[in-house]
């Protein structure tokens, strides 16, 4: 575990810096000055020249990108230039709540999909069957732009069941949650039925079925079991996806987490603020595909962390 756990953490050296370098240059690329966004564009010369010396954007692009860097070495991600506030302060404000919100997402998606994708495959070419499929592929066809404000209109204007924004108590976790998991369900669904559908048809299945083992041993301990590796690898990958998805949902909803401070930091011209977010869903997208990886060996440990 150790040396696997060793050269995860050194492959997530250079995609950092890719990923920072990436960013660092697609902002600069944006049109639009943040100080003129600061100060408006009736402001003085004079004080737009001194603002901008202060946040270091009179210098050249390359002395910029050092200093950048230099600080992030230092564990440093810069200041907000309009909160005044340290970024990772900003964002270790906001993070749990996104981290609350893709937990809740990730269960509706694998309470959704592992008993969907189980059915499907033990009665295939049912009429249920085919309802799994069009699931699955309504399910990845829905934008979250739009199944958001749906949701929202349905079911928080016209019967109030749920609040419409904001993070008040556990219901308003149901319809920002509902709209980042079930595309991750329907993913989930397509998954588990093919993989549950291969498992059923193996040798070992038909022994354990001749033993006189009842249903749900047959399907959940020996099937479901190997039929979850791919599973999983689909569950780590989109991990990533979710937290980078929050931007669009998080900005819908008025949800204070990490995808609507990127949101707002964008429309700002927030350098330092947007750089320092997207350095954190990036370090998590490659934590939760080595948790991944780890899981594998958990689920079936024939398989080694190579």
């Amino acid at each position: 575990m150790l040396p696997f756990l060793t050269r995860r953490f050194f492959q997530l050296i250079p995609v950092l810096w890719g990923v920072g370098t990436l960013v660092f240059l697609l902002l600069h690329l944006v049109p639009g000055d943040p100080v003129e966004i600061m100060l408006g564009e009736s402001a003085l010369a004079t004080n737009k020249e001194n603002l901008r010396a202060s946040l270091h954007l009179d210098r050249p692009l390359g002395t910029q990108y050092a200093i950048f860097w230099k600080s992030v070495l230092r564990g440093d991600l810069g200041e907000s230039f309009f909160s005044k506030k340290p970024v990772l302060t900003l964002i270790a404000e906001r993070l749990p709540s996104t981290i609350l919100l893709a937990a809740a997402a990730i269960a509706w998606a694998i309470c959704i999909a592992i008993p969907l994708g189980i059915l499907g495959a033990t009665f295939r070419g049912s009429l249920f069957d085919k309802f799994v499929l069009f699931y699955s592929v309504l399910g990845v066809s829905l934008p979250s732009f739009w199944l958001g404000p749906l949701l929202m209109l349905f079911f928080s204007v016209h019967l109030g069941w749920f609040p419409v924004s904001e993070q008040e108590g556990l219901s308003s976790y149901v319809l920002p949650s509902l709209t980042l998991g079930l595309s991750l369900s329907a993913v989930l669904c397509r998954m588990t039925r093919a993989m549950m559908a291969d498992v059923l048809t193996q040798d070992y299945i038909t022994t354990a079925k001749s033993k006189g083992l009842g249903w749900a041993a047959v399907h959940f301990k020996h099937a479901l079991k190997n039929a979850l590796i791919p599973v999983i690898t689909i569950l780590g990958l989109q991990l990533g996806g979710l937290l980078a998805g929050t931007v669009i949902t998080e900005t819908i909803f008025d949800w204070p987490g990490i995808g609507e401070l990127v949101y707002r930091g964008i429309q700002s011209r927030d350098f330092p603020l947007v750089q320092g977010c997207v350095l954190v869903i990036a370090t998590t997208y490659v934590l939760a595909n080595t948790l991944a990886d780890i899981g594998y060996a958990l689920v079936n440990p024939r398989v080694e962390l190579k």
